[in-house]
This record gives C-alpha cells, sequence and structure tokens, in this order.
C-alpha cells in the first residue's frame, strides 16, 4: 500500500462509529505482556521521494529474474507474459473484488471464472472445471481424496517421479484422512511400469502421474491408464498446461481427474506464490468436486446469466458432507489464466509448446556436448531435463548465479541417488544466445 491517508483526526471518527473510546481499549482484549511497549524501532521520518530511493536500495539486494536469466523450472517456469494480462486484472473491479456472498450480484466475477472453467475444459479435453484451487499441490491431493470417496478404497498409488513437494503435500494430507500412499519406482526418468503392476495388485483407489513428469520425462500415460483402470481405479493426471498445447490433452488417454499448476498461464514466477491450481473431472464426478462450479443460465426475461451451480464446500453444506476445506478460489490467478489463453489462442499455445520443446532439445544437446556432462535419462522429454555434471550441482549453481545465469536446481535435496544431476528447464524466452551462453558458463565451472 503506497499511501495510508488516516489522519488522528480519522482514527477518532472510526473509534467513535463503532463505540469505542480509545485504541487501547479497541485492543484491550489483546494480555499486556503481548503487546509492544514501546515505539517500532523506525528510521526518522523521510520524505516520499527519499523514502522511495531507500526502498529501492533495499529491494535490489534482491536477485531476481529481471538480472537473470532462468533456467531454472521444477514446477515454477519463467514464460512470457502478455501486457495485456496485467492490464486487464489491474482493473479495480477485478484487482480488488473478492466473490461477494450474493454472488449472483457479482455477474462479471461470475462470468470470468465461467470463462475460465471453459477454457481449462477445452485445455484438458476435461468436461467439468471448478473455479481454480490453491496452487497444484493441493489439487492433485485433493484428486487423490476424491479417488478413496469414489471407489470407497483407502489406498492411492503415486509415481515417484511426481514433483516430491506435491508428494509431501499428498502424504500430509494422506495421513490426516488416514489413507495407504504408495509410491512407484521410477526407470530411465519414467514410471516404472513392472513396479506399477505389482502395486496396482492391491486394487487401489487411483495413480497419481504428473505429465511431463518432474525430470521433464513423457510418461507412458496410455500404458498408465489401463493400467489403473484394470483395477477399477481412476486415473489422475497432473499436466504442464503449456505442454497441451503439444501433447494430448488427458481426457484423451482416459484421466478420470485432470489437475496441475498454472501459474505458467499469464503468472509470474513468484516464488512462494500466489499461484492457482486447475482441477476438472469427467462428468460423473461433477458432484464430488472440491470448491465451486460457476454455470450460465437465463433470466426470467431470457437474458443470460451466470450462477454458482455446484459448491460443495464447508460453508454452505454440512461440514461432514463437505469434500474440502477449499473455501477460496485464486480468483485473480486464474483470471490472468483466462485473459492469457484468450490473447494466445489455440495456435498461440501450440506455438508457445512448440518454442519450449525445440529450444530445450537444442539446449540438452549443447550441454551434452560438454566434457563431463551426460544426459541422466534417454526419456522422450518437453521442456526440461536432466543432466549429469562433472562437479557438485550445488557449487555449479552458485557460480553460475554470480556470473547472472541461474543454470538449473540440483536435484540432489529431492533424490539423493542423483546427487550429481541438474535439472534444466528452458521457456520459450530463452535466446539461443542465452543457451549457449549457459553452456559456456557450465563449461567455465566444470
Amino acid at each position: 500500500m503506497d499511501f495510508i491517508p488516516n489522519t488522528d483526526r480519522n482514527r477518532e471518527e472510526m473509534l467513535r462509529a463503532i463505540g469505542v473510546g480509545s485504541l487501547e481499549e479497541l485492543f484491550a482484549d489483546i494480555p499486556p505482556e503481548a503487546r509492544l511497549d514501546r515505539p517500532l524501532r523506525l528510521p526518522e521520518p523521510m520524505a516520499e521521494l527519499e523514502l522511495q530511493q531507500h526502498m529501492l536500495e533495499l529491494a535490489d539486494k534482491n536477485t531476481h529474474l529481471g538480472h537473470l536469466v532462468c533456467f531454472a523450472g521444477a514446477g515454477i517456469y519463467d514464460h512470457y507474459i502478455p501486457a495485456v494480462v496485467d492490464h486487464v486484472i489491474s482493473r479495480s473491479e477485478f484487482y480488488t473484488a473478492y466473490t461477494p456472498y450474493q454472488p449472483e450480484v457479482s455477474q462479471a466475477v461470475l462470468q470470468s471464472i465461467f470463462e475460465y472453467q471453459t477454457m481449462i475444459c477445452e485445455l484438458t479435453g476435461m468436461d467439468v472445471s471448478q473455479a481454480s484451487h490453491y496452487d497444484g499441490a493441493t489439487a492433485l491431493a485433493e484428486a487423490g481424496l476424491i479417488s478413496c470417496s469414489t471407489t470407497g478404497r483407502r489406498h492411492i498409488v503415486v509415481s515417484s517421479t511426481v514433483h516430491p513437494e506435491y508428494r509431501r503435500v499428498l502424504h500430509t494430507y494422506a495421513a490426516g484422512a488416514n489413507l495407504k500412499v504408495t509410491e512407484v519406482a521410477y526407470r530411465d526418468g519414467v514410471s516404472d511400469l513392472e513396479d506399477l503392476e505389482r502395486v496396482l495388485a492391491d486394487d487401489p483407489a487411483c495413480l497419481l502421474v504428473h505429465h511431463p513428469n518432474f525430470f521433464g520425462c513423457l510418461e507412458p500415460v496410455q500404458e498408465m491408464s489401463g493400467l489403473i483402470h484394470g483395477r477399477g481405479g481412476l486415473f489422475v493426471v497432473a499436466a504442464s498446461p503449456i505442454s497441451l498445447g503439444l501433447l494430448a490433452p488427458p481426457a484423451s488417454y482416459g484421466a478420470d481427474i485432470a489437475v496441475g499448476e498454472g501459474q505458467a498461464l499469464g503468472n509470474p514466477p513468484s516464488f512462494g506464490g500466489p499461484t492457482f491450481g486447475y482441477f476438472a473431472v469427467t462428468e460423473k464426478l461433477v458432484r464430488r468436486l472440491p470448491g465451486r462450479v460457476v454455470g450460465a443460465t437465463v433470466d426470467s426475461r431470457g437474458q443470460r446469466g451466470f450462477v454458482l451451480t455446484l459448491q460443495t464446500r464447508e460453508q454452505h453444506i454440512r461440514r461432514e458432507k463437505a469434500t474440502s476445506n477449499i473455501c477460496s478460489n485464486e480468483a485473480l490467478n486464474a483470471l490472468a489464466a483466462t485473459v492469457y489463453l484468450a490473447m494466445m489462442g489455440k495456435r498461440g499455445v501450440r506455438e508457445v509448446a512448440e518454442l519450449c520443446l525445440k529450444k530445450a532439445h537444442y539446449a540438452r544437446d549443447v550441454i551434452a556436448a560438454l566434457p563431463g556432462f551426460t544426459p541422466a535419462f534417454g526419456s522422450p522429454f518437453f521442456m526440461e531435463f536432466v543432466v549429469r555434471c562433472p562437479c557438485s550441482p550445488v557449487e555449479l549453481v552458485k557460480r553460475a548465479t554470480a556470473r547472472g545465469i541461474l543454470p538449473g536446481v540440483a536435484l540432489g535435496r529431492f533424490y539423493p541417488e542423483l546427487d550429481d544431476c541438474l535439472l534444466v528447464a528452458v521457456t520459450e524466452k530463452r535466446s539461443r544466445a542465452q543457451i549457449d551462453a549457459l553452456a559456456k558458463v557450465l563449461e567455465g565451472c566444470a
């Protein structure tokens, strides 16, 4: 907040309006030992111009993507965001809006959510999307819960190639619901089908998979879909939305639930968020969707309007009947995705995906030609790949970052057996010159 105009007189008027005599009386419920009994330790007051300069100097101590060339991904990506996205979401009617408790009064917000749901369905091929989720990790975990409640089973199978932090969130959700979670081993960067068949013998509620997976590799989703459906379980796919510009949509290979992280669609890589998750299902699962669904209808005069159609939230139904504790969708982030998809269109999303694919494969070939660097896996990949390094990837990241390039993510903290590996992401923003510069920096650091 740039400017807070409240004066002492304003504060007195507000206190008087709520029937309180002083700030001390307003905070009377806070125990004295919990209060700060001295003024905040702040510098002397500054003029506005001086303060702006001071804040800029503090901000410049951070390293950000305005200064660095980014090849780091692992779930959050540095994609191009058209200027129109920020222009639209910065309009005050969207930027400051929160879904009102008489939602039908706010037709613009409901229409924007309806358009978002429609585009997610077109992207994934699924029948129904809800209004958005907190993030991709919680969307995947809740897909596991829905699978258990739908099948009446209490066992979730997840590939070890799913994002490690997503799996941690899943384990947390499952522990609270007393559900069993089994992880499938990987081979050559993708789920090991032999191990999967062994695990599925226990007839789990579902199989959760990332596609492309955490290593950037393409999973054998057709085979996996057949295996889990043959056991009566649901197939849940966490798909990269940009990859869907090229890859087959989850519905085409039998996914029952499609989820994922939507940050790549018009949202900046703000590490720590906010981001948003998308969540779409087949029609038979629509009543198990967490959150809420906006639908279109006509009023008594025949005019088109938008309404909250389904909302299986604990705020609106009996708590024991709720399918989720999701109470707020990420409306502004989802709106950014809506504007991005509308701006790009089908052809634009495909072109972005093609650029990511081609540039990533060029980068992999250039790096693989460096002495000591070798691809870790031979499986097909989309826009991320893993390379083995002749030196510590952690040290390599430090050295390269000091030279203005984020070269990737060291994998040792996620997979100890890949302690010598670096995960490299290449988006459409990276130029050939930047990729060549990355190779030169890696060669120099090795």
